[in-house]
């Protein structure tokens, strides 16, 4: 029926007018109590089996939402109703912009992709607060992921990040610090190991100083060399981090300027997690997001090493019950394997 609906309108329709028309719709939902508690009792994952734990966080299973969607943390408890374990609101940066102009999302249905040039557009961070002050009605894992306002200067990145997280991170489950988007100019530098470790000290001190210590993960991009991937990855143990999200969107593609998401993503995304898997071991939690589509491309991440999987992508194709599927068919293939945990497969196939 959704594959009708999308072949049929929405790929017709402008891709941002239907995601903004989507949000909408969900955070109506998300302020309706008795049918968010229906869905969320018949779509969620409560499979006891699927159940994880990171950084001392508690999900009921390993597929979340990517950060990407909720821009504005407006919706994020209805996005958990349609079944997924955690939803990764953002990114927010400190304070409010609009963005890049329109045009600035693409569909490329043929490469089952998505490209975005959107460049951070949200309400800032003291908007986003008010709404993750609200008591959530149903249990909801929330992370905030925050990044750098674009007239911020570089020199100014880091008191920029830590106004976020001073305003975010005691609302959030886990943080995350966004260096990796390719649509805000000089992002990407400060994955460089010289700028990154004042940045993410610094925000680790935020962090830290919560009432119940926020964890604190930093994405990377799918574009940065092997020997650079190494290098944050031993930064992150280095200032003990409790994770790492790979990948972001990659700019190593032909369509329009912007990051590209989707299938074209997956080889890299998994090259990346099984490189970080090699070089981090399980001393930290790796979530792994790029290209993922189905239950076995969620298998497969957890089998590379990945403790968390996230997808985005993969649900605009898919359709809203998309996640809630995902995770009943990851229920019968533990069932099918004989095992206790979907927590016993994490790494089998990682190098030693």
């Amino acid at each position: 029926m959704y594959r009708l609906l999308f072949r049929q309108v929405l790929r017709r329709l402008d891709a941002e007018t239907v995601h903004h028309r989507t949000v909408r719709g969900l955070a109506l939902l998300a302020r309706t109590p008795l049918l968010k508690r229906v869905l969320h009792r018949a779509l969620a994952p409560h499979d006891p089996a699927l159940r994880i734990t990171a950084f001392g966080v508690h999900f009921p299973g390993p597929l979340g939402l990517a950060a990407g969607f909720d821009k504005d943390a407006a919706c994020a408890e209805a996005v958990a109703a349609l079944g997924f374990s955690h939803v990764e609101v953002g990114t927010i940066t400190a304070h409010a912009q609009p963005g890049n102009p329109r045009p600035r999302l693409f569909r490329l249905v043929r490469e089952r992709a998505v490209v975005n040039r959107m460049g951070f557009n949200n309400a800032g961070a003291p908007a986003a607060a008010r709404r993750l002050r609200r008591t959530r009605g149903i249990p909801a894992v929330v992370g905030v992921n925050i990044g750098k306002t674009k007239v911020v200067p570089e020199s100014e990145a880091t008191a920029d990040y830590v106004t976020s997280a001073k305003e975010l991170a005691p609302l959030a489950d886990y943080l995350v610090v966004n260096v990796s988007s390719p649509n805000t100019p000089g992002l990407r530098d400060l994955q460089a190991v010289s700028l990154l470790r004042p940045l993410l000290t610094a925000v680790k001190e935020v962090c830290d100083g919560t009432p119940r210590r926020t964890p604190l993960l930093v994405k990377i991009a799918p574009d940065l060399a092997d020997e650079d991937i190494d290098a944050v990855a031993d930064l992150a143990l280095e200032l003990g981090l409790d994770g790492i999200i790979a990948t972001n969107t990659t700019i190593a593609h032909d369509g329009p300027t912007g990051g590209l998401s989707g299938r074209p993503l997956k080889a890299r995304s998994l090259e990346v997690l099984r490189r970080l898997r090699a070089r981090v071991g399980d001393r930290l939690t790796l979530v792994s997001v790029g290209g993922v589509e189905d239950v076995d491309d969620v298998w497969e991440r957890l089998l590379a090493g990945a403790t968390l999987v996230q997808g985005y992508t993969g649900w605009i194709y898919g359709g809203p019950l998309w996640a809630s599927r995902i995770h009943r068919q990851l229920s019968r293939r533990v069932r099918l394997h004989r095992l206790s945990s979907i927590t016993d497969i994490i790494g089998r196939t990682a190098s030693p």
